[in-house]
């Protein structure tokens, strides 16, 4: 019987051992960006021992990484029942709830997840800590609060040091950041990850050749070690943008190193996805197309396909499939719909729409509605909107090109930000000219646009066009001693320019002379003769200005 409780304890050790070391080979693989090789193992596991929820946790988190919240909520909600380590995925739920911007259900979640855990159980912790780091709604400072209680109970856990360190990282806060990854490499120097996080926070203070030189550290310790090839990639496109007149020697380069990056994460649809994502960076967008065809033979289903179809067939001029497919991508509800999405989208139906005979006005409306969403999604976007408007505007669709451009200047920040203000302006003015009877929407943008003229003249006062425009719209407003006052400020700063300029702006000048003798004629003549007498110096042929002289006599 002694034998046979040796035997049976011998056997239970030897299972435990097996199954911690395929936790490990899973939570490498993840490491390691091998999301389809961690999945394989994680679900092997679980079909083998379904009761164990920390592998379901891990599995339902490797989903999250695919970007499929449908399965991981499938496995979170299955692993909570399970009577080992269940409580992890709480975790899980709350990184959900967090990704929608709930962030009372996430704290719930998380609460629940610690329940029972003593101060010394960290790694609920730690999960925590990364779901506020890595949520598409962060909470960095709630991170470092969390990691860092953490780190006071044990400060020699590698796994909080790295955690902390990115952490600190997003929080910029780079000196306490390397401060985590130095220590966690101290502790264990075949945790890659925080030797590469020390060349992550070079790269991101633009020392490219310094990061370069940490990264190849990284290899030397092990050149398999797949995510530090796409730091590398990152670093060649940080580069190019910093140095234009190399631009396609570092893109080149970034792409040969995702080339080897996949290499090393299996070609699974994962690791194509990112190297989609960096051709997008890369505006590789032949290579894009040709990548999305690809991953679309791997899963014909998946709804990111759509993104990368999308993205490539506006860039190579295909808009009928670039709608089609990103209209299919955003109405999706469970996809992680960013702001480029609906510039892409926008972008398509406006060019689309432009291309075609008639213009297509409803599908330009439905465009910008795209455009706008993309800008509350990113107002970063604004920057990139001024194009769009200025086809409108050529194109003489004024009210549309000024919806554009007003998207544009909601962000004060873009390089474009007066340039774009003028033409917002400029838009409206001619929107509204000719018309007979204005309506009170159309009395609004006026006066929308009139404040936009305002804001380049306190930016820029020898903007001389911006008075002579505000002229304009004072006229369509009927307000006489404005009209007056800004005709003057035009001719003041136009004087002020050398006579070659001054003669290509003979035309704005007339009328602005024969503006201020029309507004003077009733009550100042003197005045009135004399902007009727310069419109005639400039211009002696001109019959207005020496008809209305004559009546002044």
């Amino acid at each position: 019987m002694k034998k046979v409780f040796i035997y049976a304890v011998a056997t239970l050790f030897s299972v435990f051992i097996g199954h911690a070391q395929d936790i490990k080979q899973a939570k490498n693989a993840i490491d390691a960006e091998q999301y389809e090789v961690a999945k394989n193992t994680l679900e092997a596991i679980t079909a083998s021992k379904p009761t164990d929820g920390y592998a379901k946790f891990l599995l339902g988190n490797v989903y999250l990484l695919k970007g499929d919240y449908e399965a991981a909520q499938k496995h979170f909600d299955a692993g909570i029942a399970c009577s080992s380590k269940g409580n992890f995925n709480y975790i899980g739920l709350g990184y959900i709830a967090l990704d929608k911007g709930n962030t009372a259900e996430a704290e719930s979640n998380f609460a629940l997840a610690t329940k029972n855990s003593s101060k010394k159980d960290l790694e609920e912790t730690v999960y925590i800590g990364k779901a506020y780091t890595y949520s598409e709604n962060p909470n960095y400072k709630k991170a470092v609060e969390i990691l860092s209680k953490s780190r006071l109970i044990d400060p020699k856990n590698t796994d909080v040091l790295l955690a902390l360190g990115d952490a600190y990282k997003f929080n910029k806060k780079q000196n306490e950041a390397y401060d985590c990854y130095r220590e966690a490499f101290r502790l264990d120097d075949s945790l890659l990850r925080a030797k590469m996080g020390l060349g992550t926070l070079i790269k991101n203070a633009h020392n490219f050749k310094v990061a370069l030189t940490a990264f190849d550290e990284v290899i030397a310790l092990n050149a398999n070690y797949g995510p530090v090839y796409r730091e590398l990639a990152e670093t060649q496109y940080l580069w190019a943008l910093n140095d234009a007149g190399k631009y396609n020697d570092h893109i080149s380069k970034g792409l040969a190193f995702y080339e080897k990056y996949m290499s090393l994460t299996d070609y699974s649809l994962e690791s194509r996805m990112r190297h989609a994502d960096f051709l997008i960076l890369a505006k590789d967008y032949k290579a894009l197309e040709t990548e999305a065809n690809e991953m679309s033979k791997l899963d014909k289903v998946n709804p990111r396909i759509y993104r990368y179809l999308g993205y490539s067939a506006y860039h190579n001029d295909n808009f009928d499939t670039a709608i089609s497919s990103l209209n299919s991508f955003v109405s999706t509800p469970t996809n992680r719909v960013i702001g480029r999405d609906y510039y892409y989208l926008g972008a398509s139906k406006l060019n689309k729409a432009l291309s075609l005979t008639p213009i297509d006005n409803s599908l330009i409306d439905n465009g910008i509605l795209d455009l706008k969403k993309s800008f509350e999604m990113s107002p970063a976007i604004a920057g990139e909107l001024s194009d769009f408007g200025k086809k409108l505007y050529e194109k003489k669709l004024y009210v549309q090109s000024a919806s554009v451009y007003e998207i544009a200047i909601a962000n004060p920040e873009i390089k474009s930000y007066l340039l774009d203000n003028f033409y917002f302006a400029s838009a409206i003015y001619w929107s509204c000219n000719g018309l007979e009877n204005l309506s009170p929407l159309q009395i609004e943008q006026l006066n929308k646009a009139d404040g936009a003229l305002g804001k380049i003249i306190a930016a820029s006062p020898t903007t001389q066009d911006a008075y002579l425009f505000k002229a304009r719209i004072q006229v369509l407003l009927k307000n006489s001693t404005l009209v007056a006052k800004n005709y003057e400020d035009f001719i003041t700063t136009a004087n002020k320019r050398d006579s070659e300029e001054l003669k290509k702006m003979k035309s704005k000048l007339v009328e602005a002379y024969n503006n201020l003798g029309i507004i003077y004629a009733d009550t100042d003549k003197v005045k009135a003769k004399d902007n009727f007498d310069k419109t005639l110096i400039i211009d002696p042929t001109n019959q207005y200005a020496a008809e209305q002289l004559k009546a002044l006599r």
